[in-house]
């Protein structure tokens, strides 16, 4: 018999699951496992989120990489080469998905597109042997690459590597990123790192099992969504993860746990908290938004083509937006609800400010729009 899970069951399992709580052993691990996407302090807001500890991602192990869609990750080292076999394309359709390559760009670059990442590959391992900023870098592989990889650039005035081929040509050789500094840096490979050559489904079935005991339950279109290519490429990865599964109703759609999670999902506390969650906080990476904020409205104030806000999650329920406002050492948080506080939610929001100033090494002026 199929198990029916409520919208709310869902929301409760993921706060739990993330480890919102701030009572879950382990939680940031599983979160890292998949990966906690850095843009600015936003891994260190998410993590300010969940610990009452240093919210540095490097005070909790954890090292940044372009991984998922090219964007970049903080991971567990020990995990990322395991991700990097996971992460191989199973194919030139796979690996044109990952690119955002259509039919005609791919005929009009003339070279199959999983042998452009291995040529970038190539490129990017020859010239990044010690650290090395990011204009540095795509300068030299500029250098080694044929002119059907290369793309006019407005910005910079110059033609350049595609910057997302750059971008998922780092994993396969190991090549890191090092933003501590004033300037981005990428970082050679780890001592004993092994370059995967083929895609297999046994390793990509992983991305599936840490999608989904993050943002689960949900379907093989969110998962492939998040690792940045089509259900139907990817679905190869989707079948070998089947046997680790358990399918539940949510709603009138199906969707998928790892057997394991159920009895968690069925038994979520129930979210009594406030947390500021920061733009591409885990919580709000996933790919089912309609069930994560079911009004539209504020969907799109989530979700914006550049500039996306934090989201204010009171309950179980994401209530509103929040956009940092610095001066000098002083920060104020503007917020802008969905809907009214309830006065007991309304009072636990200064705690939670005061660990976001905290976590950008500022003090709060205090909160507006509340």
């Amino acid at each position: 018999m199929v198990v029916t899970l409520t919208r709310e069951q869902v929301m409760a399992h993921r706060v739990a699951a993330q480890g919102l709580h701030r009572d879950r052993p382990g939680a940031v691990g599983v979160l890292a496992a998949l990966g906690i996407q850095d843009a600015g302090p936003t891994a260190r807001l998410a993590l300010a989120a969940r610990t009452d500890g240093d919210p540095d991602p490097a005070a909790h192990g954890l090292v940044d990489g372009w991984t998922h869609r090219g964007a970049p990750h903080h991971h567990p080292p020990a995990d990322r080469n395991a991700i990097a076999r996971a992460a191989r394309p199973f194919d030139d359709a796979d690996a044109g998905a990952r690119l955002h390559w259509s039919g005609p760009e791919q005929q009009r670059v003339g070279i199959p597109a999983r042998e452009a990442i291995d040529r970038a590959a190539d490129a990017l391992a020859e010239v990044v042997t010690e650290p090395i900023t990011k204009g540095a870098a795509s300068g030299a592989v500029t250098e080694l690459l044929p002119d059907a990889l290369l793309r006019d650039c407005r910005p910079c005035a110059c033609v350049h590597v595609n910057e997302q081929l750059m971008r998922l040509s780092a994993l396969p050789v190991g090549v890191g990123l090092d933003a501590t500094g004033k300037t981005l840096l990428l970082t050679p490979p780890p001592a004993g790192w092994e370059r995967p050559v083929e895609g297999d489904p046994a390793q990509a079935a992983r991305l599936v099992l840490d999608y989904l005991r993050v943002l689960g339950p949900a379907g093989p279109r969110e998962v492939a969504d998040f690792v940045g290519t089509s259900a139907t490429a990817f679905a190869p990865a989707w079948e070998a993860a089947l046997p680790a599964l358990t399918e539940v109703r949510v709603g009138d759609r199906a969707a998928w746990l790892p057997a394991d999670d159920l009895d968690a999902a069925l038994d979520a506390p129930e979210p009594d908290l406030v947390r500021f969650l920061p733009p591409w906080d885990p919580m709000l990476q996933a790919r089912d938004r309609e069930l994560l904020a079911p009004d539209a409205g504020a969907r799109k104030e989530l979700y914006r083509i550049i500039g996306n806000p934090g989201a204010l999650l009171a309950g179980g329920e994401i209530v509103g937006t929040w956009r940092p406002r610095a001066s000098g050492k002083r920060l104020t948080l503007e917020v802008g609800l969905f809907a009214p506080l309830e006065p007991d939610l309304r009072a636990r929001l200064d705690d939670e400010a005061e660990r976001v100033a905290a976590a950008r090494g500022l003090r709060l002026a205090g909160l507006t729009g509340v």
